[in-house]
């Protein structure tokens, strides 16, 4: 392998458990707010939820919507599609503000239930003791650094970047190549390690830094490097 001089890291579902958190999160919310009424089940929320969640984050990421429309609109379109106004190009405006509120305590809910993935701590460790580490993400700034501290991590982290704050969201190159400024490296000797082939391998792969890709994805999709779990980039690097 490549002797490398600077890792970069993903953090949501790559090191921190996102999925659990956020799942936990929002059963409370559908709980809370009563949408029962609007759905059948939680599962059948849960589909519209994140189907057009994974929408929306595609759309920041290319820098097609902001922030706040994402944070608003993820909690505004699955209270609308059921009553077929989620064409109206003016929503109620006591919808609008009923999932602003749902947006804010969701932020809250999933800081609650964060954990890390099984093998993070040890594998950030370990590479923290051959490598400059530098975590590179999307998420918003008011929920990553509460993660960043309360996961036990952060002293093991050698530079932050989040793109709000950078002002470039993967995957475009920008925020990539600030983290080759921030280490002093090359694109040749840094390396991207994440599990979401959109942001965090294609947008390595426009910046000309080479990918570990997480997945258990069957896929003709194609990285420097396939692993399955967080745990085999040890036999990597």
């Amino acid at each position: 392998m490549k002797q490398y001089k600077a890792i970069f890291l993903d953090w949501d579902q790559t090191i921190g458990d996102w999925e659990s958190a956020e799942y936990r999160a929002l059963q409370d919310l559908y709980a809370t707010y009563r949408l029962s009424e609007w759905y059948d089940c939680f599962e059948d929320y849960l589909l519209v939820y994140r189907t057009r969640n994974v929408e929306l984050w595609q759309l920041y990421g290319e820098q097609e919507v902001t922030k706040e429309y994402l944070h608003r609109e993820r909690f505004l379109y699955p209270m609308l599609k059921p009553l077929g106004l989620d064409v109206l190009p003016c929503p109620p405006r006591a919808m609008v503000e009923l999932a602003d509120e749902m947006g804010k305590e969701f932020l809250a809910l999933t800081n609650k239930y964060f954990t890390l993935l099984p093998d993070a701590e040890r594998v950030v460790k370990y590479l923290s003791q051959k490598y400059p580490l530098t975590i590179i993400s999307n998420g918003f700034s008011e929920v990553q650094y509460y993660k960043f501290e309360h996961s036990g991590l952060k002293p093991y982290l050698t530079h932050i970047l989040i793109s709000e704050e950078v002002g470039s969201n993967k995957p475009q190159h920008g925020i990539f190549e600030e983290a080759l400024i921030r280490n002093g490296v090359t694109k040749d000797e840094a390396i991207m390690i994440g599990d979401s082939y959109s942001s965090d391998i294609a947008g390595a792969k426009t910046a000309g830094i080479d990918q570990i890709w997480i997945t258990t994805e069957e896929t003709d999709k194609d990285a420097t490097y396939k692993v399955t779990t967080l745990a085999e980039v040890v036999n990597l690097l």
